[in-house]
Order: structure tokens, then C-alpha cells, then sequence
């Protein structure tokens, strides 16, 4: 027997329209992503990656810098150059200036330093040397960049070894996206077909996901000229939008097959599965724009603009979920189930296996208490070694311009030429003696070298070049960097009248990382606290709100502690295509809470509304529980399956970051379908009984009853 359909609300009201008007919907979806589409891509704005800007001491560098060398406002590159017969011979000397000479009339090149000619750029046995290479533009576009590597591949011979490196080699070299999001689309319709055993019901889910995908990425590109964001927003709002949408139209469409299967009409399914399932789509997907512009408290502005990319994409995923998903299954009708394929998929939602699981842990709730949370605390340890950083040029795949630069050059300068620190002066009016701030720096341990100090054009600052001994992944990089600007640079500037800033890349990144560390505490808060507030609506439970914030952090914390375990201290990085081990990627962390807190409140939405449907329907806490579990464990293994593949699939791109992203995400995702959800949650709700559904009177009649 059907049950009966929900009482006429909004979304009661917009699942009738979006099925009796299915044409005018499926048509206003085509005509409007067509739209975006063209003008996304036709006037879409340039990524920034400069994470150097802001208030820090870096950032303050890096004005000055723009203000009085304009000559550097544009990329860098370094060609390295090695010869076993040193690279003074007249032979390699020929080779290397006609290749200078070449480089110099590409576009937008307009300076190249050759090592003949600037000091400080061939290494002391005399077999080691770079030129450096200046452009007019932040970043060089990538055919160009890969233009200018060709020619320095092609200038190679006769004993002489070039490579070209610099950060916009590496974005050349390693690009985002491409063949990872082909194989995580690829892996979703796998898993998807798996779950409904039908190529319909699978197309339809992809159908109204990608297309919520494909205008979320369009308003990025368009959005990027008032938020500027940086190479990896889209890659992260592609997997982000591509997980979760194709979750909500799974949670929709089981909603649907579920009621035709109980005997209801294709009209009140559709209608009843966008006012239930579809409630839950709008909670989750509200709580995952909160939680990811909840990293506004970072005060990064790349990241908030990374923020609003990916929380452009997943508000369009959430409506595509309620109103194109809706027209389209009114199309499919009771042939949703076309198509299908012998052995795979199951019409009933219900899980009889899992409601048996729940029914064991609920007689045993303390073991399984105790026994889950000690595995994800064991999981967890590793994280409070984490250290914060940006990849260098060492994470590259070996094959690549911009590893066999980073080899060449650290072989014969020593690992801190790809970390050097700009030690920029503002001089007073009449100059200043800057003898003793070279000497003291180049005599701090643990700098390597430092080069002659240049002067601006217009007399106002002057620069110079700090090599470490240590390279930029180094724990005592950072270390030396704090050396330098609080007791080093103070005492040699002393009633000097100068002011002097550290900045550049590695600078950079560390004031980011440290940033990242200080107001990592404050986002976390930020974001459960908000997220808190939206659970508090729809479940009406203190407790179940407390423990959907308790559960996620604890997810969080094992998917830090094994990136940790495997990016940091090298335990089966191999294995995963990370070349060495290296410190956490600074943005990695960011993204991973709030997006996983988002991702885990989706799976409690699902499964807390059903059993709070089923407490209301009468039945007790623990029968409720069971009941819940065994009607949503098989749609949150799909979506958790999803979830899991589309971030795994980031595995094969070369970039070291995004890894490192899809693999803390996919790692969390999967403890938090299975330990969490039919571990700990059953756990936990059996010992708390009625205390679940407790809500303090004055906070009930202050929160909307929407059930």
C-alpha cells in the first residue's frame, strides 16, 4: 500500500509543477545551461594563483616590489643548464647564448639574464648555471609556456643538459582536471548502475547532475571577475559538485522507485520524493554552501573565492536535484526500471541485511561505541604531526622540464636554491648603508648565499636574494625564515631608517600555512555552529545535532591522520602516484573539513529523516533507528561508493595537491558511510533512548516545524 503523499507545501508544489510542466522545465534547463555555457566559456576570467598578497610581512614584500621593480610584476622562469665540461667551454657557451637569444624574442618574454652576464649564476665547480627568464604577464599562458619548454628540450646535446622550471611551468606540466574527471564520471555511472540495476535510472541521475555541474562551472568562469580564483577552484568544484549531485539525484530517485514500488501513481511519486528526499537535498546542500563559505573567517580572498566557485556549483546541483530531476522522471514514468541488467540493482530501498546490523550493534552498544571510536582515534594520532606547505618543484612527476630543473639546480647550488628568500629594503630619503643587513644575513646559519643588492630605478628600495641551505619542504626553512625577519634583520637595521620585508614563494607559503594553522580553529567553529543551527531545524534534537558535529570532527581527524601517514611520512605513497614524501598541501586542509562537514550532515540529513519518519510514525526509538538504517544503508553505500570514486579518480592526475585533496576526501567519506553511519550513530542512539528527540521548550517554539 502507497503512503500517503505529503500535505501540500512548497515542495509539494514545486514537484506537481516540475512534473505536469515537464517540457517547459527540461526546456528552460537546455536553453539556460546552453546560455552560460557559451558565455563562460567565451569571457571566462584568468585563474590567480598568487597566494603572497594580503597583510603578511610576504605580502607587504610582494608591494613593494610591484611598487618599485615593475620589471617584476610578471612570471619568472629558470632555465638550468648543466655540462659535465663546465658550462664556461665555448662550446656549451654557444649553445646556451643562441638559446638565451631565441627565448628572448618569444612573447611575452622581455628580459632574459644570461649566466655569462649576471653574477651569482654559475655554481662554484663551474658545471652548473641558470638564466633567468622575465615576461610581462602573471601567469604566461600555458601554449606559451609549453612552447618555451619545447625549445629548451630542443637546445639539448653535445654534454649539455637544459631544463625550464618556475611555477608556471609547473601548471603547464601537471594540469588540473581532464583524464580525472573523465574516470570519476565514469566510475559514478558504474556505481550507479550497480546500485539500480538500470541504465534509465542511471542515465537520468548523471543527466540532471552533470547539467547542474556544467552551469555551476559556467558561473564560476563568469563569477572569476569578481572573485578571482585560483588554478584548482575548478577541479574542486567539479569533484565537489559531481559528488554531491549525483547524490541528491540518487537520494530523489530512490524516493521515486520506492513509492512506484509501494503502488503509488508516477505523479504523487514524484511528488512525494521531492518533498521528502528533496527536503533533505535542500538541508544538506544549505549545509554544505555553509560550511564551505564558512572559510570567509580564513581571510584568504583565494580562497573565497574558491568558497563562492564551489558554492555557486552546488546550489545549482540542488536545484537541478528539484526541478529538472523531477521533469525528467515524469518522462521515464513506471519505466524508470528500463533497461536493466540481469543481476544488478534492486527495486525496494529496504535493506533487511542492514536493519539486522543496527539490530546487533543496538544489543551491544558500549563494544561498538568503544570499538569504533578507538579505530578512528588510532586513525587520528598521525594528524597531530601534520605539517603545512606547498609543493615545489621535488612533488613533480620525475619526468617533467620543471623536476629535471629542480634536480639540476639543487644538485649544483645546494635544496635551498627553489626556496630563496627576497630580502626587500624601502630606503629612506638619501639612501642608506646597506652593508650590514647583507653581512648579517649572509652570515645567519643555515643561508648558503646571498646575492649583490639591487637598487630601484627610482632610488626608493633595493633588493636582494637569500639562498637557504635547506630546501622549501624542509622543516628548517620555515625556521631560518622566523630567524631572520625577528632577530637578524632587526638588529642590522637598527636607527638605520630602513624598513625591510622577506617575501617571496616560500615566504609566501609559509605566512599561508601559518595562517592556515591560526584560523583553522575559527572555521571549524564557524562552520559547526551554523551547521548546528540548520540541524537544529530539521531534526528538532539538541542531541542529534551534537552528534552529527561530534561524528564529522572525528571523520575529519582520521582522514588527516592516514594524508598524514601517507603524504608526510611516506607509508604507501608510491603505491598512490605521490613521488616523495612531502609536507600537507596549506589549502588541502581548509577545503577537507568544511566540504566533509557538508558531505556527512548529507548522509545524517538522509538517515536521521527517516528515522525521525518513523519515530513519528509511532515507532519506538529503537525500532526507528533499525527501520531508518535498513531503509537508507543501501543509498548511502551507493552515495557513499560515488563519493569515494570521483575523489579516488584525482589519483590520476600528476598534480601532488589535488591528490591529496581527493585521497583525505575519500578516506573520510568511506569512515564516515561505515564506521559512523552503521557503526557509532546506532550506537549512540541506542544509549541515548529518548533522550534523542529532546528539545528544550523555548527552543521549540523558537525553531519552524517543518516535518
Amino acid at each position: 500500500m502507497a503512503s500517503a503523499p505529503p500535505s501540500e507545501g512548497q515542495l509539494t508544489r514545486l514537484g506537481r509543477y516540475c512534473y505536469r510542466r515537464r517540457g517547459t522545465v527540461l526546456l528552460l534547463w537546455l536553453l539556460g545551461t546552453a546560455v552560460l555555457l557559451v558565455l563562460g566559456l567565451s569571457f571566462a576570467a584568468p585563474a590567480n594563483n598568487d597566494f603572497t598578497g594580503g597583510n603578511s610581512e610576504s605580502g607587504r614584500a610582494q608591494n613593494l616590489l610591484k611598487h618599485h621593480f615593475p620589471e617584476r610584476r610578471g612570471s619568472s622562469l629558470t632555465v638550468a643548464i648543466h655540462a659535465d665540461a663546465g658550462v664556461r667551454s665555448p662550446a656549451v657557451r654557444a649553445r646556451v647564448d643562441a638559446l638565451t637569444a631565441r627565448l628572448s624574442t618569444a612573447d611575452h618574454i622581455t628580459e632574459v639574464r644570461s649566466p655569462y652576464t649576471a653574477p651569482g649564476q654559475i655554481s662554484r665547480d663551474g658545471r652548473t648555471a641558470f638564466a633567468e627568464v622575465q615576461s610581462d604577464v602573471n601567469p604566461i599562458p600555458t601554449h606559451e609556456v609549453k612552447h618555451l619548454i619545447t625549445q629548451v628540450r630542443d637546445a639539448q646535446g653535445g654534454g649539455v643538459v637544459l631544463a625550464l622550471g618556475g611555477a608556471d611551468v609547473v601548471t603547464a606540466e601537471t594540469p588540473y582536471g581532464g583524464t580525472a574527471d573523465a574516470i570519476g564520471a565514469l566510475a559514478a555511472m558504474l556505481v550507479i548502475l550497480i546500485a539500480f540495476g538500470s541504465l534509465l535510472a542511471m542515465g537520468l541521475t548523471m543527466l540532471a547532475a552533470l547539467f547542474g555541474i556544467a552551469s555551476g562551472l559556467a558561473l564560476i568562469f563568469l563569477l572569476g571577475h569578481v572573485f578571482p580564483a585560483p588554478s584548482f577552484a575548478p577541479i574542486v568544484s567539479t569533484l565537489l559538485g559531481l559528488g554531491v549531485g549525483i547524490d541528491y539525484a540518487l537520494f530523489i530517485v530512490t524516493r521515486y522507485r520506492e513509492g512506484l514500488s509501494a503502488g503509488a501513481e508516477p505523479e504523487e511519486a514524484v511528488v512525494t520524493a521531492v518533498a521528502r528526499a528533496g527536503r533533505s537535498v535542500l538541508f544538506a546542500g544549505a549545509t554544505v554552501v555553509i560550511a564551505m563559505l564558512g572559510l570567509f573567517v580564513v581571510e584568504q580572498k583565494l580562497l573565497n573565492a574558491t568558497a563562492v566557485a564551489a558554492s555557486v556549483t552546488v546550489l545549482m546541483t540542488m536545484l537541478a536535484a528539484v526541478t529538472l530531476l523531477p521533469a525528467l522522471l515524469g518522462y521515464a514514468g513506471r519505466r524508470i526500471d528500463r533497461f536493466t541488467l540481469p543481476y544488478l540493482g534492486r527495486t525496494g530501498a529496504r535493506s533487511p541485511m542492514a536493519e539486522r546490523w543496527a539490530r546487533v550493534i543496538q544489543r551491544r552498544p558500549v563494544t561498538g561505541l568503544l570499538a569504533g571510536a578507538a579505530v578512528m582515534i588510532v586513525l587520528a594520532l598521525p594528524a597531530f604531526s601534520m605539517r603545512l606547505s606547498f609543493e615545489d618543484n621535488s612533488t613533480e612527476p620525475h619526468d617533467t622540464s620543471g623536476y629535471a630543473a629542480h634536480r639540476i639546480l639543487s644538485e649544483g647550488f645546494g635544496p635551498g636554491f627553489d626556496a630563496p628568500f627576497l630580502v626587500v629594503a624601502e630606503l629612506p630619503p638619501g639612501g642608506a648603508d646597506l652593508t650590514p643587513l647583507v653581512r648579517d644575513v649572509a652570515a645567519t646559519p643555515g643561508v648558503a648565499a646571498v646575492t649583490p643588492p639591487t637598487i630601484s630605478t627610482d632610488g626608493r628600495a633595493a633588493l636582494f636574494v637569500a639562498y637557504p641551505t635547506t630546501a622549501h619542504q624542509d622543516a628548517a626553512t620555515p625556521v631560518l625564515l622566523d630567524r631572520l625577519r625577528h632577530q637578524v634583520v632587526p638588529r642590522a637595521v637598527d636607527s638605520s631608517g630602513l624598513v625591510v620585508h622577506i617575501g617571496g614563494p616560500t615566504a609566501g607559503d609559509t605566512d599561508f600555512a601559518a595562517s592556515v594553522s591560526a584560523r583553522m580553529p575559527v572555521l571549524i567553529a564557524a562552520v559547526i555552529g551554523l551547521a548546528l543551527v540548520l540541524l537544529l531545524v530539521l531534526v528538532r534534537s539538541v542531541a542529534i545535532a551534537v552528534k552529527a558535529a561530534v561524528m564529522t570532527l572525528l571523520s575529519v581527524g582520521a582522514a588527516f591522520g592516514v594524508l598524514t601517514a601517507i603524504v608526510q611520512w611516506g607509508w604507501g605513497a608510491h603505491l598512490l602516484g605521490i613521488p616523495t614524501s612531502a609536507p600537507i598541501t596549506a589549502w588541502v586542509p581548509l577545503f577537507i573539513f568544511p566540504i566533509l562537514f557538508g558531505l556527512s550532515t548529507d548522509y545524517e540529513v538522509f538517515l536521521v529523516s527517516r528515522i525521525r519518519e518513523q519515530y513519528d510514525a509511532g515507532a519506538a526509538t529503537r525500532e526507528a533507528v533499525a527501520q531508518g538504517l535498513g531503509r537508507t544503508a543501501r543509498v548511502i553505500t551507493a552515495a557513499a561508493a560515488i563519493m569515494v570514486t570521483v575523489f579516488l579518480s584525482v589519483l590520476a592526475t600528476p598534480d601532488i595537491a589535488v591528490k591529496e585533496f581527493g585521497l583525505g576526501l575519500a578516506v573520510a567519506v568511506f569512515l564516515d558511510a561505515t564506521i559512523v553511519r552503521m557503526v557509532l550513530v546506532p550506537a549512540v542512539m541506542e544509549l541515548l533512548g529518548s533522550v534523542n528527540w529532546w528539545l528544550p521548550r523555548p527552543l521549540a517554539r523558537l525553531l519552524p516545524d517543518l516535518t
